[in-house]
């Protein structure tokens, strides 16, 4: 195993003029980071950590071999570039704010929803309508439960439950994703009005998917998940699990670059929940802005996740919403994109008040007088 590098933003500040203009913007987000650690690891371990300030990474780099030099260049790059807002369709969705994911479950089994939006598919479409007022930018159609433990959905039974909601999301003029990893579903439920493929596999599961993609152009989310087969929980031993899970998607990107798929048309999802302990995804969390330098925008799903039970009582999937907002809250300080949520309205309520905050801190130097 070859040295490899990281660079982990760790101090943040409202803005630009806190730093006196020392501070970064991170991934064309609403957040600023001013401090940062860079980390090489070594046969699976890290051997060197060095800290510096926006102004030092040149310092910084220079004591670095130069393949590590070039890496951490690139990756300091990412941090700060800006990402294009997303063409889905008729509508245009901006990266220079948290953005909303709907979550619309059509699935017997759901934990979210107990299966009512694929017995009631009116209730499904009311409810898909409610978050699109309610400020979701996206709705993402899943119709197979990735839940440990169960059953693998039959392609057949797959597209039966994810297409009507396609349409009718469609009908509304809704920017769609499916959450899916067959490629004959995703095919199909494209023609039918979708926009992005959100595969929880990282495009590993179907060999057909990676062409499909970039043969449709259409944009995807690629996901960590230690499994790659039926099972995406299987096999979630890590040295690490933050450099194991930056590495595992750097890796994704790449594959899916070569296969043909447009970089700017790529998200990255660090996959909380799959195949890790409540340690892993604690420690993910607090990593986050890491994630920024591999360039792509970034997708966060915590939305009543089992870790948040885990941390308060045990309570059920429904009863999880302060957990969920609590958790929001954390990816919108790290500068994540898109949240990927269950509970809309309130997500995006809690987005529009730390927005608010954000917009003021802006402007309150301003009002300072300069020494």
């Amino acid at each position: 195993m070859s040295a490899s590098v990281y660079i982990h933003p760790i101090g943040f500040v409202s803005g630009p003029q806190a730093e006196d203009g020392a501070a970064i913007r991170l991934a064309g987000s609403m957040v600023y980071a001013s401090r940062f650690a860079l980390v090489v690891r070594d046969e699976g371990k890290a051997v060197a950590r060095r800290l510096f300030g926006a102004r030092g990474f040149e310092e910084v780099v220079a004591g670095l071999d130069s393949t590590l030099a070039s890496e951490a260049e690139r990756q300091w790059a990412n941090l700060q570039k800006v990402h294009a807002p997303i063409e889905l369709g008729e509508r245009t969705i901006r990266l220079d704010q948290p953005q909303i994911m709907g979550v619309l479950n059509v699935t017997p089994d759901s934990f979210s929803d107990g299966g009512e939006f694929l017995e009631k598919p009116e209730a499904g479409r009311a409810y898909a309508a409610a978050m699109l007022e309610s400020g979701a930018a996206i709705i993402d159609i899943g119709g197979e439960s990735t839940r440990p433990g169960a059953a693998a959905t039959w392609e057949g039974d797959e597209k039966d439950r994810v297409l009507p909601a396609v349409e009718y999301c469609a009908s509304m003029g809704a920017a769609i994703s499916v959450d899916t990893r067959r490629a004959g579903v995703l095919e199909a439920a494209l023609q039918a009005g979708a926009h992005i493929a959100n595969d929880v596999s990282a495009l590993r599961y179907d060999p057909r998917s990676a062409e499909l993609v970039a043969s449709m152009k259409c944009p995807v989310i690629l996901m960590h998940a230690p499994g790659s087969g039926d099972d995406l929980h299987e096999g979630g031993d890590y040295d690490d699990v933050v450099s194991d899970v930056f590495d595992f998607l750097r890796l994704a990107r790449d594959r899916a670059i070569a296969g043909g798929i447009a970089e700017d048309r790529i998200m990255l999802d660090p996959g909380i929940g799959f195949g890790k302990t409540l340690a892993d995804n604690l420690a993910l969390i607090n990593a986050l802005p890491l994630f920024h330098a591999l360039g792509s925008p970034l997708l966060l799903g915590v939305s009543r996740k089992r870790m948040i039970g885990a941390l308060s009582n045990e309570e059920a999937a429904h009863q999880r919403l302060g957990g969920s907002i609590a958790l929001a809250m954390k990816g919108m300080d790290a500068g994540i994109h898109m949240l990927r949520v269950h509970d809309v309205k309130e997500t995006v309520q809690a987005r529009n008040v730390w927005r608010g905050m954000r917009d003021a801190a802006l402007t309150d130097f301003a009002q300072l007088p300069m020494d």
